[in-house]
Formats: structure tokens, sequence, C-alpha cells
């Protein structure tokens, strides 16, 4: 007898990227996107064989990155 988990709600429902699809949010190539997943420079989690990334996790890392100009 298995257990199943209890389904996901769609406040629980996280919005999951794919390279591909980060690349294109981010106006980068998929090439720099697997480097700074090689270098462990983002934030990023396995599904399997498959790299995916959180879209808030991702905003959030975006914006910690960012350099206020001098006044």
């Amino acid at each position: 007898m298995s257990r199943n988990p209890p389904p996901i709600t769609t406040e629980q429902t996280l919005q999951l990227l794919d390279v591909g699809e980060l690349a294109a949010q981010l106006s980068v190539s998929t090439r720099f996107i697997r480097r700074l997943v090689t270098e462990r420079r983002i934030p990023y989690c396995k599904v399997g064989k498959f790299v995916r990334f959180d879209a808030a996790e991702v905003a959030a890392w975006v914006a910690d990155k960012r350099i206020d100009a001098l006044r």
C-alpha cells in the first residue's frame, strides 16, 4: 500500500522554469545559465535529472545582485 501525498494547492504551487525559459527571461544564453548552475552561483533545484529554477527565488537572487548607482 503506497501513501499518496496531499495535493498541492494554488497557494503552494511553485513556478518552476527550465534553463531555456530562465535564459529567455533574463535575456542571456542557455550556456550562461548552465555555467551559473555548474558554479553554484544561482539557486536551483533538481527534479530527477532535470534542473529547474523557482521563479520567486531567482527574482530574489536578481534583486540581491542589484548595484545601485552612485550619487
